[in-house]
């Protein structure tokens, strides 16, 4: 899997796109896409599906413009549904612009397969009720949107989140997977498991 990282929107938010054979999913489209179809384009390469990390507006904005392009279905997490209902999702928020309407699938955590290669779909909670994370085993690659940066954490002020069931999720979800494991974050920099068990101020008890 060859991972490619374009960050855009108003708030630089990372998408990525992975790429095995001649297909590709997206992760996150939170703005105008353009780059992210004409590499599409340029490399000949099918659009399987846009995975959607959570449901707040800095993720959103080119979902619709780069899933109707490409014909992709598009899957997010069922419990951020009523985000899509607020400012913090549909846009608005702290001046952000409105996101063009989309449709999604809810994506149930558990086993799927995506470019041909297991993924097991984790329940994240805590930067957002259904914050969802992505893990390909084959790939030794996580993407887990806003739950954990480079150093640090996702935000849990938010309408729905939750700074105990945040910290819960990255124990019991993404530091039980191998420490070699890459993390690729919503914002900044990727990492790694062991690194962000070592180095995360946020969880201290895991340095040595």
């Amino acid at each position: 899997m060859d991972i490619k990282t374009f960050p855009i929107g108003p708030l630089e938010t990372n998408c990525y796109i992975a790429v095995a054979g001649s297909a590709a999913i997206a992760v996150d489209v939170g703005g105008k896409p353009t780059a992210v179809a004409q590499f599409l384009e340029e490399k000949g390469l099918a659009l399987e599906a846009v995975l959607l990390t959570h449901l707040h507006c800095d993720h959103l904005y080119g979902v619709g413009e780069l899933a109707g392009a490409f014909g992709a279905p598009v899957f997010a997490g069922a419990a951020d549904a009523s985000l899509l209902e607020i400012e913090i999702g549909r846009g608005g928020f702290m001046g952000l612009p409105q996101v063009p309407e989309f449709s999604y699938e809810p994506i149930a955590p558990g086993e799927r397969t995506f470019l041909g290669q297991p993924c097991r779909v984790l329940a994240t909670p805590g930067h957002s009720p259904g914050s969802l994370s992505y893990y390909f085993p084959e790939a030794g690659t996580v993407f887990v949107g806003d739950l954990l940066f480079y150093r640090s954490i996702g935000r849990t002020d938010f309408a729905g989140g939750d700074y105990d069931q945040l910290m819960a999720s990255v124990r019991e979800k993404i530091f039980v997977l191998p420490e070699a494991t890459l993390v690729y974050p919503g914002h900044g920099p990727a990492t790694s498991v062991g690194d962000e068990m070592r180095h995360n101020p946020f969880f201290s008890e895991y340095a040595r």
